[in-house]
């Protein structure tokens, strides 16, 4: 599909010094829908459901035997990809690049810090914080990520707040800066229209170029579908689990399925219908609400070992970072590292294209520098608070279980969705608090599904800020059959595996979207690299010239061209 004559590739190198490129437009103005990257990729989505539907066993056989290449095979390259982004989000803040302004040179931040930190808070938590809080540290406590500690252990202690912190540190939100800056980059300093795909410009000429990014927009749209389709699947059943502890609800795969059902009609509805200030209202409200929860376990927990353990896990996880980053199966623990590492890794890409969209959108105007520094070092400080609040306090009821001085045996729940509310159990107002965690859970994915419909709305309507509804429409239902369908396929052998499906699917469809995330960086690099701020980094007093070069300087050429 073609856009009209004016949208072209400019054939002059001149500066440009008006607006952005306006994206694609259709029918009345409306946004245009790339018709082949929309239908290749809803076309293989639903090949998937079919499949699943129709031979589950089948799926989840072929799932499985995937999965074991990629684990086996490529295990390595998710270890030094993570890695590698971690150390150039590192260098990109403090070298000279770091002063390179996203927007022109004399924009500024449209939000205030304090606002864009808060921002970046309900963009990146949610879910996931709620359902792992608690589950990850005692699951580690009792089964020693590295087998080199007596399960239960002071030593075991220290390594499950390690790799709870390592796995929600400094990697994922490394990756969401990196994608996050490219997309700020290419949107707000060189101001080229595309949306995701137009971050690879410097790599991509010609018609070739416009194939290619089609294919990095569907990749895109895969990863964030199954990445949404995971938090889904954790929602409903940490839902389940609160049903159960406070209404006597079963927990069930059926009910599952339900809750998925109505969360999926409501974030639907509210992304088809536009109605964004009451999800932005609602999204800052569970931000408060989860902030309240965390001091008011704070103060009822063990909060002098609390105290003690925040510096303690920070010293501890940085001495082992090292180490953590770049262990691998060599030595033994496949398993271990598919079901938590390996898996997080592929989460957390898989989510890069929405939180990334979402980064940029909020921080144009800062610098390189200020980008990095927030976005990786301050949810990343939030982390380390979560856990040794909800984490720490988990950990000293399971020891104290153990010793036999009270406690509970939080690990020895075999559903993890209920172990958040056995813990709650032991403390104050805890039915209060497990309505508030299901209400927490249910809210924070409907917003964060919201967005995550339009973003593959926008990947398949060349870049619209607002695509049409019933495209955000039909890619919102999607990711809930998908999550359906695995929970069901999951369950087909007589034991309930839907969430390791869905963790497997994940991993599958993040392994080709990570080499999609490898040559955006070294687009960005390109980008950089080639910006007057670096090229001619003394300028003149008085020297007004534009930093931005069009899409023709790169013989950028998108699906839209």
């Amino acid at each position: 599909m073609s856009a009209p004559p004016e949208h072209g590739p400019r054939t002059s190198s001149a500066p440009r010094t008006g607006p952005p490129a306006a994206p694609v437009q259709g029918h009345r103005g409306r946004p245009a829908v790339d018709v082949r990257t929309f239908a290749v990729a809803a076309g293989a989505v639903a090949l998937f459901l079919l499949a699943g539907v129709l031979a589950p066993r089948r799926l989840l056989a072929g799932t499985s035997a995937v999965l074991d290449v990629v684990v086996a095979d490529f295990g390595w390259a998710f270890v030094l990809g993570a890695t590698a982004f971690v150390v150039l989000a590192l260098v990109l803040a403090c070298s000279r690049l770091g002063r390179i302004r996203l927007g022109r040179d004399e924009d500024r931040p449209e939000h205030s810090r304090a606002a864009w930190i808060a921002m970046m808070f309900s963009a990146g938590m949610g879910i996931g914080l709620m359902f792992y809080g608690v589950t990850e540290p005692v699951t580690h406590l009792m089964t020693v990520p590295q087998g080199d500690a007596e399960p239960g252990s002071q030593a075991a202690a220290r390594e499950a707040m390690n790799y709870s912190l390592f796995h929600w540190g400094l990697h994922p939100w490394a990756l969401y800066a990196v994608v996050g800056l490219a997309l700020a980059y290419s949107s707000y300093r060189k101001e080229r229209a595309g949306g995701f795909s137009a971050a690879f410009a410097p790599l991509l000429r010609g018609r070739r170029g416009r194939g290619a990014a089609r294919a990095i927009d569907v990749f895109a749209i895969f990863a964030t579908l199954f990445g949404s389709a995971v938090s889904l699947g954790l929602g409903a059943a940490q839902v389940n689990g609160g049903l159960t502890e406070v209404f006597g609800v079963p927990g069930s795969t059926g009910v599952k399925v339900a809750v998925i059902a109505v969360l999926t009609v409501c974030f639907v509805v509210s992304a088809a219908s536009g109605v964004e200030r009451g999800i932005k209202w609602l999204s800052s409200t569970t931000t408060v609400l989860a902030l309240a929860l965390l001091l008011f376990l704070f103060v009822v927990g063990p909060t002098v070992f609390v105290l003690n353990l925040v510096p303690a896990s920070a010293g501890s996880y940085l001495t082992a970072l090292p180490a953590m980053s770049l262990r691998t199966g060599a030595f033994g623990g496949s398993e271990w590292l598919s079901g938590w590492t390996l898996f997080y890794w592929a989460w957390w890409v898989s989510w890069t294209p929405f939180v990334g969209a979402f980064l940029a959108k909020i921080s144009r105007g800062r610098t390189v520098r200020e980008f990095v520094v927030g976005v990786v070092l301050v949810p990343t400080a939030v982390s380390l608070l979560w856990f040794c609040v909800l984490g720490g306090a988990a950990i000293d009821l399971q020891r104290r279980f153990l010793e036999g001085r009270g406690g509970a045996d939080i690990a020895g729940i075999a559903d993890q969705e209920s172990q958040m509310f056995a813990f709650l159990a032991q403390f104050p107002w805890a039915g209060v608090t497990s309505v508030l965690v299901v209400v927490l859970v249910a809210v924070f994915f409907v917003s964060g599904a919201d967005a995550s419909s339009i973003v593959m709305g926008s990947l398949s309507s060349y870049g619209a800020d607002e695509p049409r509804r019933w495209v955000t429409a039909v890619w919102g239902t999607l990711t809930g059959l998908v999550a359906i369908v695995l929970l069901l396929a999951g369950g087909t052998g007589g034991e309930s595996r839907g969430l390791d499906a869905l963790q497997n699917v994940t991993i599958i469809a993040a392994a080709p979207f990570l080499v999609v995330m490898a040559l955006m960086a070294v687009a960005l690099v390109k980008d950089l690299l080639a910006d007057p701020q670096v090229t001619t980094p003394r300028r003149r007093a008085g020297d007004r010239r534009d930093p931005r070069v069009t899409a023709a300087d790169t013989g950028w050429r998108g699906p839209g061209s």
